[in-house]
């Protein structure tokens, strides 16, 4: 597609909704509208290298309360690939300092001229009460262990990419579940697409209740590894643990890292996926991050594209 074949300002009828909050309550059909028009964007933008001018005279305020690499620099970059603006927030410098309260922190930000507020918060929840409390568009860049709607967004379209489908895939997400908020996003979505979903990990990081959301539990990766299709390895999340939920790191390693041993028994077309950062002989050795069966790269290349088409998106519903 060509950036000629792109109707700038149009955004599909499908989508109406004014925020990305959570992938909890989005239909399959707008995933899909979310997935696809990332790859118009991307390819309209020679992977997301050239401009298009979808946010021209648009501001985009971060406001990020944890620390971000990829994704606060991707928001920026999508936003400046669109031609729009952006304000970065830093919330050791703000007037929270002071005393102003999170809302009205928003609130100045937004009577600025600001037309989006990406957020990320340690408390679950602040965007929807941004969003309830605010006239511009929100999105949430992972609030606490809730939701990382646009991470789990580029997971799926990674795996779409090379797959060209999700549904009928066994899709297993491998570590901190408790704690992870990309885990609840992937589940959302990949289930909503139709893909079987495992989450393995050790028994004080995987509860049982998690079948409740319709997904299979387990706490042997060497058991599952041959269904696989695909793996999401996460991080283990200890700055938001109390307590340490196993023995030693190594321990861990020996019984859930993806390692080369265990790459020779799973399915020759195996992907693998790490949101990042990724702890290397953790979660995965560096044999199997730098391989072929490795998609880590190009979800970060994804992400840019993937929040693209969210900004688009949210922007063109809240006009």
């Amino acid at each position: 597609m060509s950036i000629d074949t792109v109707d700038i300002g149009t955004i599909p009828a499908a989508w109406t909704r004014r925020h990305l909050l959570d992938l909890e309550s989005l239909s399959a059909e707008e995933i899909n509208v979310i997935l696809d028009t990332a790859v118009m964007l991307k390819e309209a933008t020679g992977g997301c290298l050239q401009k298009l001018p979808l946010l021209t005279g648009k501001t985009v305020a971060n406001l990020f309360f944890e620390n971000s690499t990829r994704t606060r620099t991707s928001f920026s970059l999508a936003t400046r690939r669109l031609g729009g603006d952006t304000v970065d927030f830093s919330a050791s410098s703000s007037s929270l300092s002071k005393g102003e309260t999170f809302i009205d922190t928003g609130r100045n930000i937004e009577a600025m001229g600001v037309d989006v507020v990406v957020v990320r918060h340690q408390t679950p929840g602040t965007p929807q009460l941004l969003a309830q409390n605010l006239a511009c568009s929100v999105i949430n860049a992972g609030d606490g262990p809730h939701e990382h709607p646009t991470q789990g967004l580029l997971d799926i379209l990674s795996v779409r990419q090379r797959r060209g489908r999700i549904e009928g895939l066994t899709v297993a997400l491998v570590g901190d579940i408790a704690h992870s908020r990309t885990a609840r996003s992937n589940i959302w979505g990949l289930k909503k697409l139709g893909a079987h979903v495992i989450v393995c990990g050790p028994a004080t990081l995987v509860s049982r209740r998690w079948e409740e959301l319709g997904v299979e539990v387990s706490y042997s990766l060497d058991e599952i590894l041959p269904r696989c299709d695909v793996l999401n390895l996460l991080r283990i999340q200890f700055e938001r643990q109390t307590t340490r939920p196993f023995p030693s790191v190594r321990e861990y390693a020996l019984l859930y890292a993806m390692n080369r041993e265990r790459l020779a028994r799973a399915k020759s077309d195996l992907l693998v996926l790490a949101p990042g950062p990724i702890n290397r002989g953790v979660e995965v050795t560096p044999e199997v991050a730098d391989g072929p069966h490795s998609l880590i790269l190009e979800q970060v290349a994804n992400g840019l594209a993937v929040r693209m088409a969210v900004l688009w998106l949210v922007t063109g519903a809240n006009e």
